[in-house]
Parts: C-alpha cells; sequence; structure tokens
C-alpha cells in the first residue's frame, strides 16, 4: 500500500491553526486584549454616560502610556525571578500569574467606582489596569515566542491578533451591552474574569522552554571578572553593577553586534510607514468627501472586519508557504496596492461600493501585515532576553504610526488627497528596498543558536 502523500504546502500554511499551542496562543491573545478596550472604550463611553466633561475623559488616555513604555522593565522580567513562585511554576509563568493577579484586582477596583464621587479613584484604578496589563503583554509575547517554533510563529501571530480582537470586541460591544442587563459594577467584575482565559491556557502549555538562559548569566559573569580586574568596586557593588550590565546593557549590545543590525532597525522602523501615514488620515479622507455614517459603517465595521480576518488567517498561513522575506515582500506590495485604492476614491468621490472596496482591501492587507510583521519581530528575538527585545522593537515599529506619520495632515493640506495617497504608496519603496537588500545578503532572522529548532505540538 502506497504511503500517504504530505498535504501541499500551500494547503499545510492554512491549516494547523486548531493545534492545541496555537489555541493556547488564541487565549493568550484574548487575555491581552481586553484591557486596553476595556479602559480606552468602555470606560470612556461609561464616563461620558455619567455627564464626565469631555475634557476630563480625554485626560483618561494619558493614562495609556504604560502600553508606549513597557519597554523600560521589560528586562527585569527577563532576568528576576518571583521569590517562591518562579520555582513553581517557572519563569513566564509566574509573571504571567502575578501580573494578572494584579490585573483582576485594578479592573474590579475600577468597576466599584462612581465616576460622580470617585473619579481619582477609578483614574488611578485605571491606571493600574494599564500598567498591569501593559505587563501582562511582555510576557505574554514572550511567552509565545518561546513556546512556538520558528515555522509557526506566522500562524502564532495570527491567532494572537484573533484573540486580541475577540478580546476587545468582548470588552467593548460586549461590556456595553451586559450593562443594560447588570450594570457597570457587575459588568466590570464579569469582564476580570476574562482573564481566567489566558491563566488556563498558560497552566495547560506549561513553562516554555528557555533556550540559552545561559547567555546572560555568562554576560554577568564577564562583568564582574572585568570589575574585579581593573577596578576595586567592593564585591556587593560589584555584583549589582554586573546583574544590570547583563540585565540592561546586554541584550542591546548582543543586538547591534549582528551584522546589518542598524539596518535591521532601520527596515523595522519604515516598513510599514506609507501605510501608517495612509491609516491615520483615513477617517478625515471619508469625512470630507462626504459619506454618510451608514456608508462609513457598513464598510469598515462589517466589510473591514471580515476583510481583516481573512487577511489575517492568510498572513500567518502566507509566513509557512512563501517563507519570511518573501510574505514581507508580499505584503509591502499589498499595502502599497491599498494606498493607490483610496487615491482611486478620492478622484472618485462619494461612491459607497468604491469605499467598501478600498476599506475592504486595507483592512485585508492590514490583517496579512501584522500576522507576517509580528512573526518576523519574533524571529528578531533572542531566546535569552526574548521580553526585553520584542518590547524595544515592537515600540520601534509604533513610532512610523504615532510620531513619523503625525504630519500627514499637513502633506495633505497641501497636496491635496489623490497626491497624498501617491506619495503614501512612494514613502514605502525605501522599506520594501532595504529588505530586499537584506534578502540578498542571506540575512538569517533569528539569532543563530538562540532558537530551538523545533517545538512539541
Amino acid at each position: 500500500m502506497p504511503a500517504p502523500q504530505p498535504a501541499p504546502r500551500w494547503l499545510a500554511g492554512l491549516t494547523g491553526y486548531l493545534r492545541p499551542r496555537l489555541i493556547g496562543v488564541f487565549c493568550l491573545g484574548l487575555s491581552s486584549g481586553f484591557p486596553l478596550t476595556l479602559i480606552l472604550a468602555t470606560l470612556t463611553y461609561w464616563l461620558s454616560k455619567e455627564g464626565v466633561s469631555k475634557g476630563e475623559v480625554g485626560l483618561f488616555s494619558a493614562l495609556l502610556i504604560p502600553y508606549s513604555l513597557k519597554f523600560l522593565w521589560a528586562p527585569m522580567i527577563d532576568r528576576v525571578p518571583l521569590p517562591w513562585l518562579a520555582k513553581r511554576v517557572g519563569q513566564r509563568r509566574a509573571w504571567l500569574f502575578a501580573t494578572q493577579a494584579l490585573l483582576v484586582l485594578a479592573i474590579l477596583g475600577l468597576g466599584s467606582g462612581d465616576p460622580a464621587h470617585d473619579l481619582g479613584l477609578m483614574a488611578v484604578c485605571a491606571f493600574a489596569v494599564a500598567l498591569a496589563s501593559a505587563s501582562q503583554d511582555i510576557v505574554i509575547d514572550a511567552f509565545r515566542i518561546e513556546t512556538l517554533a520558528l515555522d509557526d510563529q506566522g500562524q502564532g501571530a495570527a491567532m494572537l491578533i484573533f484573540g486580541y480582537r475577540t478580546g476587545n470586541l468582548i470588552a467593548g460591544a460586549g461590556a456595553v451591552a451586559l450593562q443594560i442587563a447588570v450594570g457597570w459594577q457587575v459588568t466590570y467584575y464579569a469582564m476580570a474574569l476574562l482573564v481566567l482565559v489566558g491563566a488556563g491556557a498558560a497552566w495547560a502549555l506549561g513553562e516554555p522552554a528557555r533556550h540559552d538562559t545561559h547567555e546572560a548569566d555568562a554576560a554577568e559573569g564577564r562583568a564582574r571578572a572585568w570589575l574585579a580586574r581593573r577596578t576595586e568596586t567592593p564585591k556587593r557593588q560589584a555584583r549589582i553593577l554586573a546583574w544590570l550590565y547583563a540585565t540592561v546593557v546586554a541584550p542591546f549590545q548582543e543586538f547591534l553586534a549582528r551584522p546589518y543590525a542598524w539596518a535591521i532597525l532601520a527596515f523595522v522602523l519604515i516598513y510599514k510607514l506609507g501605510d501608517a501615514m495612509g491609516q491615520v488620515m483615513l477617517s478625515p479622507l471619508v469625512v470630507e468627501l462626504g459619506f454618510s455614517d451608514a456608508d462609513y459603517i457598513w464598510a469598515n465595521k462589517l466589510v473591514g472586519f471580515w476583510a481583516l480576518l481573512l487577511g489575517t488567517a492568510l498572513g500567518g498561513g502566507a509566513v509557512k508557504v512563501l517563507g519570511l522575506f518573501r510574505a514581507l515582500l508580499v505584503t509591502g506590495v499589498l499595502m502599497m496596492a491599498t494606498n493607490l485604492l483610496f487615491a482611486v476614491l478620492a478622484l472618485a468621490g462619494d461612491v459607497p461600493a468604491m469605499l467598501a472596496v478600498a476599506v475592504g482591501f486595507e483592512n485585508f492587507a492590514t490583517g496579512i501585515g501584522l500576522s507576517v510583521f509580528v512573526a518576523y519581530l519574533s524571529g528578531l528575538c533572542n531566546l535569552a532576553y526574548t521580553a526585553t527585545h520584542y518590547a524595544l522593537l515592537s515600540a520601534l515599529a509604533t513610532t512610523a504610526r504615532n510620531f513619523l506619520a503625525a504630519p500627514s495632515g499637513y502633506l495633505v493640506e497641501a497636496v491635496g488627497w489623490p497626491a497624498f495617497y501617491v506619495i503614501t504608496t512612494v514613502v514605502a519603496l525605501p522599506g520594501l528596498g532595504l529588505l530586499i537588500w537584506l534578502w540578498r545578503r542571506g540575512l538569517q532572522v533569528e539569532p543563530e543558536a538562540s532558537r530551538s529548532q523545533s517545538a512539541a505540538t
């Protein structure tokens, strides 16, 4: 009897999402996604319904600062074992369970507040939610990267995003619907239970393998030996300085010592710049072209939502089928095509069908891009410094959206909508050129000797 033929490679890229480890990543993504929506969208809705002033509501967005600065304490999560707990459940799960316990307490405190009398206390609790949630995200990213083999990082990224979006939906529309029946306090108490989804997944998956855990210890030993030879630093102080070197300096030093490190960082910074510029001006474009609210809701929340899910799933498979660099190249071309579609929309004007096509394709390309780019950033992490490297790389990647794309509105005013979207298409070319330059030099995405060759499923 002939042996069964293996599944075609393209089919393998679209299957496998129901493997236990990937389902676990979905659950971790759900626990990661709901807190941000709970304090950014749902809380501001609650405050607005209770008559809190627009100025005070707007100030609550400043409480999200921990999400932008989480790379500052990521090294501690990489290197500091929590007393008692780490010995029993492992380094990653200890930090995950600890941050989730703090997250639950903060959400319960937030839900117990009364906007009319406890606004200051609610702001403190909201900040605590953001701080605990950002810390949980650091651990979840490291947990995912260290649990999955490199070949599964694309699908793992897709499942993380699926879970994250599900958490957004539950904590957003789901929470608003639930409060109609049971009130805000009970709703927030119920939302706190979502933490158990990620905690249960982490418990079931077990502590991820910490490959090359001795690398940071070796760096600390070298620093201690250097201090002993070159200085007369007291032993206790030398131990502290050596630990700080291995925890804070060594992750940067290791990354920057790689071939073409600065080119890689430049690529991470500019790869999605054109896409970010286009996205930030989408809503003003829709308003100026005269589309109705119904047109925008239909295109963005219906067509766009399903296109995003489809793109996310295909993006995870694209990494397995095409390989990481080809997938990045295809994704970059799709994002450029999206911006050209918006240039066509700007010329066409108030045509709802064209809006649906442009927004649908934009969300489709975004979904693919998210999965592929997260997989790329994951592959850049040395597993001795996973949390630190990923926090830093993801922070660098968001710089394009938060800062470099900020002047987009002035550019629109200067050149008009069609020319603006043509320019955003051209802006994407340097990122693709840098990608091809790195590819032709045979650059390996993963740091050699820092990645396990396989992981059980």
